[in-house]
């Protein structure tokens, strides 16, 4: 993990309801915070902290995160806990700890509980796109008591395309989690149906038909698409659909399919070879 602090100027035009404090922080640094920094212009305010010495140019994590109002959690779901616990300690009195990792409601309900402690205030969000190419238009879903105040500090910093679906943490994550059983299961049978395909020498026949009972993508290229999808973040979206296996226990339901995409996508990340030539979205 890591956490990187950085001050921002509010354009003119994307400040939404007033006066927005100057300052946030990122805990975690890969494509989502990147993406977003380098899309609002965020200007790192000198203080970041890392796990690697050679990172730093300050000398802890309570430093990076000193005087920030808001915080902005971006790691991978498997740390999206261990995050907010080790953290929540440095928060600033009253600072809004916006959850953007995707985990199972349980997950976001036990990091409302260390951050709330700390005495900060946790808001459940769930990011539904990729953030390229949508960037700070990414479609953001805010649950929990301080939704308002975040959205609030989200327009500000420059996001665009947010909406509270509720006061109760855990409702936004459901939203998503929920979402993610379809979304990255089709891209498991897809995988599973073109290795099958494949082996069999009948793989264009195969999209062939289902070309002729469905509209209005040809399947080629969305096989090509779910794919490369998952050779190229499957570790990733296999840690998240672990997360929705747990939501959809937590509703008394038998994850019998999603754990299988769990498998799946794992098995997929890296295999470049895989990939549909001349077909990736």
């Amino acid at each position: 993990m890591a956490v990187a602090g950085f001050r921002f100027e509010v354009r003119a035009g994307r400040a939404q309801g007033g006066s927005v404090e100057k300052r946030l922080a990122l805990i975690g640094f890969g494509e989502a915070g990147s993406t977003f920094a380098a899309a609002a212009g965020w200007e790192c305010a000198g203080a970041v902290w890392d796990l690697l010495a050679d990172r730093c140019t300050t000398s802890s994590a309570a430093a990076a995160l000193a005087g920030a109002p808001l915080v902005l959690s971006l790691v991978t779901a498997d740390q999206a806990l261990a995050a907010a616990r080790d953290y929540a300690r440095h928060l600033a009195p009253g600072a809004v700890w916006c959850d953007m990792n995707s985990v199972a409601p349980g997950t976001k309900r036990a990091a409302a509980e260390a951050v709330e402690a700390a005495g900060g205030h946790y808001v459940d969000v769930a990011v539904l796109a990729p953030v390229n190419p949508a960037r700070l238009a990414v479609p953001l879903l805010l649950a929990g008591a301080a939704a308002g105040r975040a959205e609030t500090l989200l327009r500000g910093a420059g996001f665009s395309n947010t909406r509270v679906v509720g006061d109760e943490v855990g409702r936004a994550s459901a939203i998503k989690m929920i979402r993610s059983v379809m979304v990255k299961g089709i891209e498991a049978l897809t995988a599973e149906m073109m290795l099958a395909a494949g082996a069999a020498g009948v793989a264009d026949e195969v999209l062939a038909s289902l070309d002729a009972s469905e509209e209005p993508q040809p399947w080629r290229a969305r096989a090509a698409y779910n794919i490369e999808r998952m050779v190229t973040h499957g570790a990733r979206r296999a840690a998240e659909m672990v997360e929705s296996a747990r939501t959809l226990r937590e509703l008394g339901v038998e994850p019998v399919m999603t754990e299988g995409t769990v498998q799946r996508q794992a098995e997929m990340a890296g295999r470049k070879e895989l990939l549909m030539k001349g077909d990736a979205a």
